[in-house]
């Protein structure tokens, strides 16, 4: 390989790897939205009392019968099933305890969207006081036994009575699941009865929080394989809330959606009270590592019925599942939320990623394999970029032709650096040769590699998509062909597992860097170092890529050694062609003797 060649490949992985990063910090995520339109909270106000009453765990209590005896209700468990979850609901405080998404596996399973960590509370639960106490645990969930109504499959209410020092009153919630949605309703109702006139909790309210993280279960977020953001929209742009385990956020501007996202799954809240606020939480506690927690913070309100709709989607973040909730085609009639924003490619290169993910899904569309999808997309990338290819072979013989006399001007004009540039110009124009012109097609195809990289590792469609069945059972994570016993871990390296793929990309780059290289350059010690080196470096960066990309790697090696020897084969052909052969000596006696005579 010339070193035009090697500097592109060493910049290409340099900008891949940090892509990423620099994408997440200086492009922010941004889109467009008309406002939601929310339903109105049923609030009916009575007189506030003069001295509220704020009430604790302790002192909020079941309310008492008649006869004086405190209500037995038995521990129950609710399932409501659909085609794309199956969710268990427990009268413990009328929380969730399973969430799993059906149609998505993680390990042969369901997938697990509520991860519960040791003496965690369910997902949804409700606790009396503001946000600041329940993180602070001066204000836990109350998870005492509500008695529970099956209203339809899809429907479930539990309730409770509660008593406080001036009258009792009653919550309520119920959940409203649909066959084919993972968006559910959560109405939660207090109603403390037209002749409580003093119902208040003393401007505390209530906090609606989903404690455990979200799934699926990994081991750590290593913001590559598996991360959390945290999600607010607003005014018709996303924003990416920074919260670490020092500084829990609280987000005071009613947002229209507030959500913890993953690399691929995502919990959204649409909450509709008249005045809320939303925090977010992350620390290590209870066995769970890095425990994502966001709530929803409903201060007090004079009035005795106080009735709050909240909308949840718990499930796949991919743009088809999200968009509906945009464009109005959904059992709750929601439009415009700006939901599909939470699944859309961001930065400058968004388009390009797009592009290649419509290509690859037509391609699966033909053929339902991820893995000949990803095949055909790179055959159709080498044949775009074929001419690229070939103005680059072209630049870099015309470059040998060219270099005895580049080395001359060097050398006569070696201690006059800007008398060798002027007449170095000169000579380029004479020739017509742009020295860029070998180096410009590789940074060119650098844009597609970048996408490449970043929809390999980020996009949904290719979450468990089967290439090679035994072998490559998730273009999106690293395939291996041996896990290596008890948990091991190699030394220095940290691989847990030996893989097929890199090897066979090294081998596939060698014989690349054979085909390429020119005759000057095989006997240049330095370039022969640089032929097996750069291979080996990228072996090691690659060897946890998702397979996916490694895929597309040495099929994009394979097709550029074919069509490096048909360049090479029609170069030479038109060396050939071009050449000037020594004039042949004319032979005619009659012509010779006349001329003579002359």
């Amino acid at each position: 390989m010339d070193k035009r060649t090697i500097l592109a490949i060493v910049l290409s992985m340099a900008v891949m790897l940090g892509f990423p990063m620099i994408q997440n910090r200086f492009f922010p995520p941004a889109a467009t939205e008309a406002p939601v339109e929310s339903p109105q909270t049923q609030e009916r106000v009575v007189p506030q009392a003069d001295a509220p009453y704020q009430p604790s765990a302790s002192d909020v209590a079941p309310s008492i019968s008649a006869e004086g005896t405190q209500e037995i209700i038995p521990l129950q468990t609710v399932v409501v099933e659909t085609d794309l979850i199956q969710v268990e609901l427990t009268n413990a405080g009328g929380n969730v305890r399973s969430y799993r998404l059906k149609q998505h596996l993680d390990k042969g399973e369901p997938v697990e969207m509520i991860l519960r960590g040791d003496n965690e509370p369910e997902a949804f639960a409700v606790a009396f006081g503001n946000m600041d106490n329940v993180l602070s645990s001066r204000t836990l969930p109350d998870t005492r036994n509500f008695r529970v109504r099956r209203i339809s499959p899809y429907e479930v209410e539990f309730s409770q009575d509660f008593a406080l020092a001036d009258g009792q009153f009653t919550m309520t919630k119920r959940y409203l699941f649909q066959p084919d949605e993972y968006m559910f309703e959560l109405t939660i109702i207090l109603d403390g009865g037209q002749s409580v006139s003093s119902f208040n909790f003393g401007g505390a309210g209530y906090t609606l929080f989903f404690a455990p993280q979200i799934g699926p279960s990994f081991e750590k977020l290593d913001q590559r394989y598996e991360f959390r953001h945290f999600l607010t929209f607003r005014g018709g742009k996303m924003r990416m809330e920074r919260v670490t385990e020092k500084a829990p956020v609280l987000v005071t501007n009613q947002p229209s959606w507030a959500a913890i996202a993953g690399k691929y799954f995502i919990l959204a809240a649409l909450p509709y009270p008249r005045s809320y606020d939303i925090g977010f939480s992350v620390r290590a506690e209870n066995g769970l590592p890095n425990a994502s927690r966001m709530f929803i913070s409903r201060p007090n309100s004079s009035a005795s019925i106080i009735e709050d709709k909240y909308h949840f989607y718990l499930g796949p973040k991919n743009l088809d599942s999200l968009h509906m909730y945009d464009k109005g085609d959904n059992a709750f009639r929601l439009r415009e939320t700006g939901l599909g924003t939470a699944a859309t490619t961001r930065g400058i290169l968004a388009p390009l990623e797009n592009g290649m993910k419509w290509l690859l899904a037509f391609f699966y569309r033909g053929i339902p394999n991820y893995g000949v999808a990803i095949i055909f997309l790179t055959i159709l990338i080498k044949l775009v970029t074929f001419p690229l290819t070939k103005k680059s072979s072209e630049a870099t013989l015309k470059m040998q032709a060219l270099a005895p006399k580049i080395k001359e001007i060097q050398e006569k004009n070696k201690g006059n650096p800007q008398k060798m540039n002027a007449e170095m110009g000169e000579f380029y124009r004479k020739e017509g040769y742009n020295p860029l012109s070998g180096c410009l097609p590789m940074l060119i195809q650098l844009p597609i590699l970048l996408a490449m990289f970043n929809m390999f590792n980020n996009h949904f469609d290719l979450r468990g998509a089967v290439f090679i069945p035994g072998w490559i059972p998730d273009l999106a994570a690293p395939e291996f062909i041996f896990t290596f016993p008890n948990d091991f871990t190699l030394p220095f390296l940290g691989w847990t597992a030996l893989r097929l793929l890199p090897f066979i990309y090294v081998g596939s780059q060698l014989l690349y860097g054979m085909v390429v290289q020119t005759p000057g350059q095989q006997s240049n010690s330095q370039m022969k170092l640089m032929l097996y080196a750069m291979p080996v470096i990228f072996f090691f960066v690659l060897y946890n890529m998702p397979s996916g990309l490694l895929v597309y790697w040495i099929m994009s090696n394979v097709l550029t050694m074919l069509q490096q020897l048909g360049i090479n084969k029609y170069l030479r052909r038109k060396k050939a062609a071009t050449a000037v052969e020594p004039p042949k000596p004319i032979i005619s006696g009659g012509t010779s003797k006349k001329r003579k005579r002359k």
